[in-house]
């Protein structure tokens, strides 16, 4: 079978990329940078070098599939973040529709369910939106939480002033975290056997946590523990984004889905449709990894 893999070989690409190959299947791996064409033949695949805004490119590269995974790659340079996504988008459907591909599976997230307030969340809320319409494609929606590798984002802030925080972790719920080999793992599975009909969900997370528990984890994995988490203010929040050098439009996404977490919003679905099972990596293991890059 041939398969269509977006995202370059990225910590959720790759490892797809990986074990359809292994697994005995073509694998076409589409990249925007051709410096990554030798180390992509290196690993058993074909590269695809082009921009997935451009549909003919994308309608182009999809012929002859029998499943794709469809991912919006990061533009932190976006002028306009969602409008972005949604160029993304319209090409990601005109070569699913041209090639009459049957199975998708798409890396949504958790809170795509609002459709709007989930701030960088919302694009993928579209992508679900105009797949669905797609009837006779079968789609499988990944919707995992927030990222361990968000927490990245803490170290300046510890090393600047001794704090963590955002503007949520003011309530009592949990965050839900999910590391990306959890994320590739169900993306592996759902791939392999593509018996998924219509379009369906599964949500994905690897640990649930209070930030004022993160906030004792990671302050312990790097020798400083009793490190506070602060719940800042939405206004506090966009300002520190946009002194990070962030796009006001990300600076603006990424308060709001802030400000859907801390609501209660963001996560509501997940809850209502908790997972059977959660992933094999929990936070005192990317505590680990949180203590390496801090330490660098």
């Amino acid at each position: 079978m041939k398969y269509v893999i977006t995202g370059s070989l990225g910590h959720i690409s790759k490892p797809i990329a990986l074990a359809l190959i292994k697994a005995g299947h073509e694998t076409v791996i589409i990249t925007s940078n051709n410096d990554r064409v030798t180390e992509i033949e290196a690993i058993g695949a074909k590269a695809a070098v082009g921009s997935v805004e451009d549909s003919q490119f994308v309608t182009t590269t999809f012929s002859g599939a029998h499943a794709v995974y469809l991912m919006i790659p990061p533009n932190f340079a976006a002028p306009d973040f969602r409008e972005y996504q949604n160029k993304v988008t319209v090409a990601y459907l005109a070569g699913v529709k041209a090639n009459n591909i049957k199975h998708v599976v798409v890396l949504s997230s958790i809170g795509a369910h609002l459709g709007n307030g989930a701030g960088p969340v919302d694009g993928l809320a579209d992508l679900e939106k105009k797949l669905n319409v797609l009837k006779q494609v079968n789609v499988k929606y990944l919707r995992p939480s927030y990222f361990y590798n968000n927490l990245f984002g803490l170290i300046p802030l510890i090393k600047n002033a001794n704090i963590m925080g955002s503007n949520f972790g003011s309530s009592d719920e949990k965050l839900v975290l999910t590391d990306t080999g959890d994320i590739a793992e169900a993306a592996i599975e759902e791939l392999l056997s593509l018996n998924f009909t219509g379009q369906t969900i599964r949500y994905i997370a690897s640990d649930e946590r209070h930030p004022a528990e993160i906030a004792e984890t990671l302050s312990k994995a790097i020798n400083k523990p009793g490190i506070p988490w602060i719940s800042f203010t939405d206004e506090q929040t966009l300002a520190g984004m946009q002194q990070a050098g962030l796009t006001p439009s990300l600076s603006s996404a990424y308060t709001t889905m802030g400000k859907a977490i801390r609501e209660g919003a963001m996560q509501n679905d997940y809850w209502k449709n908790h997972p059977a099972k959660l992933g094999k990596v929990k936070l005192e293991d990317f505590a680990k990894q949180f203590a390496a890059a801090y330490n660098n």
